[in-house]
């Protein structure tokens, strides 16, 4: 009984090990598989974030040649400012 036991978990751990490694890199493959089909004509952009405190962040998205300022929280998104992107490109 015992080896019984024992040739069951031989078998089925390397196995589950590799369900997960297999899911592990499916996932990954399919990340950004979605993230290169996304890449070409696009309408809205993430230029930037950054993080405000835990579940507080700032975002800078490019919409049809608009920046806008967005701040981000757990209760929803807030518009906090827009100026034109080609505008602020040439100030650089």
């Amino acid at each position: 009984m015992m080896v019984e036991y024992v040739l069951r978990l031989a078998l089925l751990l390397p196995l589950l090990g590799l369900l997960i490694w297999g899911s592990l890199r499916l996932t990954r493959y399919l990340q950004t598989r979605l993230n290169t089909a996304q890449g070409g004509n696009q309408s809205v952009q993430l230029i930037q974030t950054n993080l405000i405190a835990p579940g507080l962040k700032l975002a800078v998205v490019r919409f049809h040649d608009r920046e806008i300022l967005i701040g981000c929280s757990r209760q929803g998104l807030v518009r906090l400012g827009e100026a034109d992107a080609n505008r602020l490109a040439g100030a650089e």
